[in-house]
């Protein structure tokens, strides 16, 4: 092993160690302290918006309005939610006690897990870095954050506005590749948080096990969009062209396909071309419209260009495309019909702007579809009928569902936000992010004297036997 190896070991046993320490310490601190640090965090937010504009656009091309409208939004949002609950947060729930507990008081204890690592991803590199911090640090926790290192000149950012703000133990960033985030793992953590792909997330809590560390996995998957005959296909068009297109597709919530009612699709796809054109096109162009990103880097580029070369090597039916160039990574927004079951693009997430349109004429036929792929992270459906509706929530599983819209509830934060099964497990935002970085603690305070459980002790008589029948007759 050479010195800098062991220098970077060093680095990170050194920090954990002071994590731990300032952990202890914070278990201690008063909820006002913790309303401290998120208001400290929101003024530097605020105060830096040019730095993150700016930080934005050198990684992905991003328009300073996107950029207030989902990642500046979605943090400002969930430090105003958790300053202004905390206190009702952090309170002792009154329990009540069943009669078999009869002179007993309890109640739940809110407490920090801890020291907690924090493993961002790149698609949204600010608010899926900082979003997480603000539940971390609403819970009383020390916080090591591993922003990716895909998007260098945010992760950058990440790392000033950790060192101007908080003090040394509480919050930590460590920049660098995947082997940092694999050393990182090899330290017990108390909790791990984790934004990526459902491949990676096995990684992650693989590693966690190691520690027994409790994790919160948000994870991906293809993400199914139903439009029904009776649906608004305006409103379905405008709705799915944002959702999918806006950041260049790369979101974890954005539509992966559209499963339109056959009846309806040729004009579905009209109206959705059209949008895409209206809300990314510069006069036409969307290489060098203001409103249109690019994509991350060059290897994510030509996954997506081998995806879409699979599916019209199978018979695709391109219905919206354009020239691609990997030097600038710009990839024209694609809409796709006549896709196979088994091309690449219907088993792998699309992660980027290209949307395969599949016809189809009966419901059964959407649900099974669904319900062969893994569990997907959102699924939308757009419908007038209300049997429609509770047929999909009833026969399908997914981390959440939109009706009639795409991809927002990630930005209400009174939701929990988080997948299930292969799509990820545990909570996100608002309430649910607090509790997912808090021990829900169980307190139980027995009176002086005589309890109720007194009378179920050894030695076991025949009294004993005759309270233990009458008990279990309740039950």
């Amino acid at each position: 092993m050479n010195t800098l190896e062991v220098t970077e070991k060093d680095l990170f046993q050194t920090t954990f160690a002071s994590h731990q320490q300032a952990a202890k310490r914070l278990r201690a601190e008063p909820v006002s302290k913790r309303k401290e640090r998120l208001n400290s965090l929101r003024m530097w937010v605020k105060n830096n918006r040019p730095a993150i504009h700016a930080a934005m656009h050198a990684d992905f091309g991003k328009n300073p309005v996107e950029v207030d409208a989902i990642e500046i939004f979605h943090v400002l949002s969930e430090i105003k939610l958790a300053i202004e609950n905390l206190d009702q947060w952090t309170a002792a729930k009154k329990i009540d006690a069943p009669l078999t507990m009869f002179g007993t008081r309890s109640f739940i204890q809110y407490e920090p897990k801890g020291v907690c690592l924090i493993v961002s991803p790149w698609n949204y590199p600010f608010s899926l870095a900082v979003g997480p911090l603000v539940s971390a640090l609403s819970a009383g926790n020390s916080v090591v954050i591993k922003p990716s290192e895909l998007t260098p000149h945010v992760s950058a950012l990440i790392k000033t506005l950790v060192s101007e703000i908080f003090e040394p133990g509480v919050v930590s960033v460590f920049e660098g590749d995947a082997n940092v985030a694999t050393s990182l793992l090899r330290l017990p953590f108390d909790h791990i948080f984790f934004t990526g792909s459902p491949a990676v997330g096995k990684i992650v809590m693989r590693a966690a096990a190691e520690n027994l560390a409790s994790v919160t996995l948000e994870l991906g998957g293809k993400s199914p969009t139903i439009v029904t005959g009776s649906a608004n296909l305006h409103d379905a068009a405008e709705r799915i062209a944002v959702a999918k297109f806006v950041n260049n597709g790369q979101t974890c919530v954005a539509p992966d396909y559209v499963l339109v009612e056959e009846k309806v699709t040729e004009r579905f796809i009209e109206l959705l071309n059209q949008q895409v054109k209206k809300r990314f096109a510069n006069n036409g162009n969307f290489e060098n419209s203001p409103n249109y990103c690019r994509i991350v880097n060059e290897r994510h580029f030509q996954r997506l260009n081998e995806l879409l070369q699979d599916a019209l090597n199978n018979g695709a039916k391109l219905e919206l495309g354009g020239k691609v160039d990997q030097a600038s990574r710009f990839f024209h927004p694609v809409v796709l019909t006549q896709v196979t079951a088994d091309s690449r693009m219907m088993e792998e997430e699309i992660f980027g702007p290209v949307l395969p349109v599949i016809a189809y004429k009966n419901l059964d036929t959407v649900i099974d579809l669904i319900n062969s792929k893994p569990k997907p992270l959102a699924l939308y459906l757009f419908t007038r009928k209300t049997q429609d509706k509770k047929r999909v929530l009833r026969e399908t599983s997914a981390g959440a569902v939109c009706i009639n819209d795409s991809a927002i509830h990630f930005l209400h934060n009174r939701l929990p936000f988080g997948g299930v099964s292969n799509s990820g497990m545990g909570k996100s935002h608002g309430h649910y992010g607090f509790l997912a970085f808090s021990h829900e603690k169980p307190v139980l305070q027995q009176k002086q004297g005589f309890t109720s459980v007194k009378l179920l002790y050894p030695p076991y008589t025949a009294v004993t036997k005759k309270i233990m029948d009458w008990f279990l007759k309740m039950f």
